[in-house]
């Protein structure tokens, strides 16, 4: 059996310049809901892309999706308003507390991701979609 991928540190200043100059749209390639880990994409205004992934440090069933020392990392830069980012498989991934992710969780990491590269909140925004899947139909089965 083997354990989380592991989560190396990014320092926001090794991250593309025009992430914290331009607008910035967060593209997931799925929905958000019932899965802690969202692969997506950060994409700026004039088309350059990053890859950028959020997963949610808490979920454990079937296994554990970040190590003790991941998940308390997680936990510290929330507590003190930042989002911790990690490099997970050669992707840019921010790290937050949690086991799934909500609209307003995705928008919390994304302030904070601005933040943390000096930027203003105001210039992220995420293009979320309706569904479990990314499908437009959501089911409203509990």
């Amino acid at each position: 059996m083997t354990g989380p991928a592991p989560l190396g540190p990014v320092d926001p200043f090794d991250l593309p310049e025009w992430l914290g100059e331009q607008a910035v749209t967060w593209h997931p390639e799925a929905g958000i809901t019932g899965r802690p880990l969202v692969a997506g994409r950060l994409v700026s205004a004039q088309g350059e892309e990053q890859p950028c992934d959020l997963l949610a440090v808490d979920e454990a069933y079937p296994g554990p999706v970040a190590d003790d020392a991941a998940r308390t990392l997680a936990h510290q830069a929330w507590q003190h308003g930042q989002v911790h980012l990690a490099d997970r498989r050669g992707r840019l991934t921010l790290a937050v507390p949690g086991r799934e992710f909500t609209a307003d969780a995705v928008l919390a990491a994304l302030a904070r991701l601005a933040l943390a590269l000096g930027s203003s909140p105001a210039r992220m925004s995420a293009l979320l979609t309706v569904g479990r899947d990314g499908s437009s139909a959501a089911s409203l089965a509990p």
